[in-house]
């Protein structure tokens, strides 16, 4: 009896410890195709700290630990002033989070070969939108990182095809 009153005790104990989490997670993907091939492309736009030429809003990009590769670190010190980890990396792609953020923001810069001539820049983001709360906030907040990484490939595109 006494067994089954600890057992008891412990559990309530833990559930009531336990944070209350309704996460509500958000894939968002946009791509675009380029005229170039894929080594040129990724030399162009690839590198870990090259964000600051084709997201110059978020202001210079300083790599402050790690050689490029899965482990680094870098500084966005724009206005929000961002740390972000890469955590993944392929030949063509990484992928990085933010460990301050709030709503495990992940996101991933890939390229992939169409043909000789063509590569496809893709980028994809995950996170959590349930501290947007309603609908319609969490619909505005996903059209903003829409238009906002939408305008990245354009600008990834055109650095690329020199236009």
């Amino acid at each position: 009896m006494n067994r089954c009153l600890m057992l008891a005790a412990s559990a309530a104990i833990l559930l009531a410890a336990a944070p209350a989490f309704a996460a509500d997670y958000a894939v968002l993907r946009v791509e675009t195709v380029v005229d170039a091939p894929i080594s040129k492309a990724w030399a162009v736009v690839g590198g870990w700290c090259t964000i600051e030429k084709w997201r110059p809003d978020i202001g210079p990009c300083v790599s402050t630990s790690g050689d490029g590769g899965v482990g680094s670190i870098r500084h966005l010190a724009g206005a929000r002033d961002i740390v972000e980890v890469m955590v993944a990396q392929t030949r063509y792609s990484y992928t990085y989070t933010q460990p301050a953020s709030t709503i495990l923001y992940h996101g991933t810069l890939a390229a992939e070969p169409i043909d000789p001539g063509k590569t496809r820049l893709i980028y994809t983001l995950l996170y959590d939108q349930e501290p947007d709360g309603s609908q319609p906030a969490k619909e505005k907040d996903r059209a903003t990182r829409t238009a906002t990484w939408t305008s990245a490939l354009v600008s990834m595109k055109t650095m690329i095809e020199g236009k």
